[in-house]
């Protein structure tokens, strides 16, 4: 209970606290007094219902007209109350939500935390797309709705139960063993006592629950995650006949999915067979437990009704519990998977590596260097390497040596390991084997990850088109590429070096960057890209050897030996 009460402050307190704050806290007590509005209705119709029935009693046509139109009046403006509150409700909602999802964001991306996040392979940690675009959805509206209908019920609960002890003052008398008992008010104790057992029944029934939800929830994402990756790689899949593989995965995905939802049916249904029964027996238990008083002849039948719905007002505002718990159960687990989603982000952003990186302006410098693996293996180690700045560096090696796991390394991101890297801080651009391809169109793309405008239009398409991506150009460069179907390996290559154009930076490790282009195109691009860039620092990571028309300087990387001077 206390951990997941500490889970509700720690996100609570990220909206509240947020900027904005101040506003958000505004409407939602302005979305509080409204909802309030609500109780004074409900007491109002009690009374109503009273002043009514005795109408009807008596058989009093004018005052029943009467009563029918202040009645029309209470609905009408408890109506105009309702949509106004729902309709601020939902404004503070996506406020609230853009305020989590901003956080979320913040916090995956914080010093690459996405990217320590998806080495740690933890099921505590997955499908960190859905923790953001669907648990911050689901969190904020679960909470607006859950806390605003217990306020009013918490509030309403004092006012119904003055009601009810007033009108239900007379005894109940019973006779027990040959006792004689009188329990004065007993409505307002039996409305208790219904309720307190009925809760009690339903959390004992309903307690498994939320571990259903959440992993059910962890199961819907891995079938969905699967179908968007093969949507990815449509070409491999059809190139291998991979489509009866591709159904497997999927049909796997979806057995492990169905069997958690079959548990969690079951559970319903065995939660469903008390609650369901309560619900739609709540509003007759009242008029059963006032009978005793009408048939004694302590109300009318006016007050026999009024008594039933003020009983019924009772036990429905205490039974808040048994009929939100499905919902209490959802809300418990998408705030349980959205709190370790946010704590896990901030502890991966400040992980803890026994690399050495500091600052160095006029090279790069790598000093006892060893690179592990995850489990503790070693990859390889450098005794001492040097890179001034402007050279240009070949570092060959088989595969599996760990090449690319050095480009990691000095980036800052691999934190297996031991040793120095001295490094400038600004002026780095990494070029992987296959580059990433985001939303957007092709000049975007190049632009990537700054804006068209920081270089100009111009100056981007200039770069593509010197990479022999004219054409593509000319069919897409307005169009939205938002997967790489469209562009090949090679032409997704080009862009790579269009963009390292395009910025220009003063240093740049290029891990099998041009791997998919022929030899003809791989020196026309690599000696273009040293005519453009003459004071940049090239480390062209490969294990063959690279089409140039410059001198460059080859370096043997050797597993656990020292770096060879070639």
């Amino acid at each position: 209970m206390f951990k997941i009460a500490g889970q509700f402050q720690r996100l609570i307190g990220l909206c509240v606290r947020s900027p904005g704050g101040k506003i958000n806290l505004a409407l939602f007590l302005l979305i509080t007094a409204l909802t309030l509005g609500s109780v004074y209705a409900s007491v109002r119709l009690v009374e109503w219902t009273g002043a009514f029935y005795s109408a009807v009693e008596k058989v009093d046509a004018p005052e029943v007209l009467r009563q029918i139109g202040i009645f029309a009046v209470i609905i009408a403006l408890n109506s105009a109350r309702h949509l106004l509150a729902e309709y601020l409700r939902k404004i503070l909602e996506i406020r609230w939500r853009r305020t989590l999802t901003d956080i979320a964001i913040d916090r995956w991306t914080a010093n690459k935390a996405f990217w320590h996040l998806a080495q740690a392979k933890t099921d505590r940690i997955d499908n960190p797309d859905q923790r953001i675009a669907e648990d911050c959805r689901l969190f904020v509206s679960g909470l607006l709705s859950e806390t605003l209908d217990l306020i009013s019920r918490v509030v309403g609960l004092v006012s119904f139960v003055a009601i009810l002890w007033s009108l239900s003052d007379f005894p109940l008398s019973l006779a027990f063993i040959g006792i004689d008992l009188e329990i004065p008010h007993y409505m307002v104790w039996a409305a208790f006592l219904y309720v307190a057992v009925s809760s009690g029944l339903t959390h004992l029934l309903g307690r498994p629950l939320k571990g259903l939800f959440s992993e059910q929830q962890h199961r819907e994402a891995d079938f969905r995650y699967a179908m968007a990756r093969w949507r990815t790689s449509f070409d491999e899949v059809a190139l291998s006949d991979g489509e009866d593989a591709e159904k497997r995965i999927f049909r796997a995905r979806f057995d492990a999915l169905a069997a958690n939802w079959k548990k969690l049916i079951t559970r319903e249904l065995i939660l469903g067979g008390f609650t369901y029964p309560f619900n739609h027996s709540v509003l007759r238990i009242p008029l059963f437990v006032a009978l005793p008083g009408y048939l004694a002849g302590h109300v009318a039948f006016g007050g026999l009704m009024q008594l039933s719905t003020a009983f019924s007002q009772v036990v429905t505002t205490l039974s808040w519990f048994i009929f939100s718990y499905r919902d209490l159960a959802d809300l418990v687990a998408t705030a349980s998977r959205l709190d370790s989603f946010m704590e896990s982000a901030t502890a991966s952003a400040g992980r803890e590596t026994r690399i050495n990186h500091t600052e160095r302006g006029d090279g790069v410098q790598l000093d006892k260097l060893s690179l592990d693996t995850p489990d503790g293996r070693n990859l390889l180690a450098i005794e001492n390497l040097k890179v001034n700045a402007g050279e240009c560096v070949w570092l060959r090696g088989p595969s599996g040596i760990g090449k690319t796991t050095l480009m990691k390394a000095v980036a800052g991101l691999w934190p297996h390991g031991t040793g120095e890297i001295r490094r400038p801080l600004e002026g780095w651009m990494f070029l992987p084997q296959k580059p990433y391809l985001p939303l957007g169109t092709l000049v975007e793309a190049a632009a990537y990850p700054s804006t068209v405008e920081c270089f100009g239009e111009e100056q981007v398409r200039a770069a593509l088109c010197d990479v022999g991506l004219e054409q593509r150009l000319a069919d897409n460069g307005a169009a939205g590429l938002e997967t790489p179907e469209g562009l090949s390996g090679g032409e997704l290559q080009r862009l790579a070096i269009a963009r390292l154009l395009v910025h220009a930076p003063r240093w740049a490790i290029l891990d099998e960057a041009t791997s998919a282009l022929d030899a003809a195109a791989e020196a026309k691009l690599l000696s273009l890209v040293r005519h453009r860039l003459p004071q940049t620092a090239l480390i062209l990571i490969a294990h063959r050897a690279p089409q140039m028309s410059f001198d460059i300087r080859a370096i043997d990387l050797m597993p656990t030996q020292a770096l060879a001077a070639a």
